[in-house]
């Protein structure tokens, strides 16, 4: 369990992130038009997992357009933005920001993607939402950066992943 603050005030999350150099568990999440996509969907590509609690958020919406940006310019690298968030919230966002390179999905189902991924909030004022959270995976499926945010309210360490997604 990692422990991380949102306003300052202490929650908890289910885990812990996977360790860098372990193979990334699978997930099952929801894409935009309501089919499942797997770590398998994906394969061959180096995956950054931007992670967060809801499009509907400053910080959240912030964090998508700035990969969204990012990505355009990345070879074999897509950009999985995952929340809890309705498909019809994300793309209802995706079409106002005109955000189209990044792949948008949801764990709104079950959660089991935030449980095994160890990012799930368990307490306070977000708890079943997802943590702040930047994972990359490299083209063989292997984990190569974390980063769990620590306040919420924070935007993630975009230099530090695109560094460890440049070094790989």
């Amino acid at each position: 369990m990692a422990t991380i603050t949102l306003g300052g005030n202490k929650i908890e999350t289910s885990g812990n992130l996977p360790s860098v150099g372990s193979k990334a568990p699978n997930f099952e999440l929801a894409s935009l038009d309501l089919s499942t996509k797997t770590l398998e969907d994906f394969k061959g590509s180096h995956l950054i997992l931007n992670i967060f609690p809801s499009v509907n958020t400053r910080v959240c919406s912030s964090s998508v357009r700035a990969f969204n940006k990012t990505a355009a310019s990345l070879n074999n690298v897509k950009v999985l933005c995952i929340s809890r968030d309705l498909p019809f919230a994300q793309k209802e966002f995706c079409a106002a920001e005109g955000i189209e390179n990044v792949v948008m999905l949801s764990d709104f189902k079950t959660g089991a993607f935030g449980k095994t991924y160890g990012l799930l909030i368990t307490s306070g004022a977000f708890d079943a939402l997802h943590s702040r959270c930047i994972i990359i995976i490299d083209n063989n499926g292997s984990i190569i950066y974390t980063e769990q945010v620590p306040e919420i309210g924070q935007e993630p360490n975009y230099e530090a992943a695109l560094k460890a997604l440049v070094n790989e």
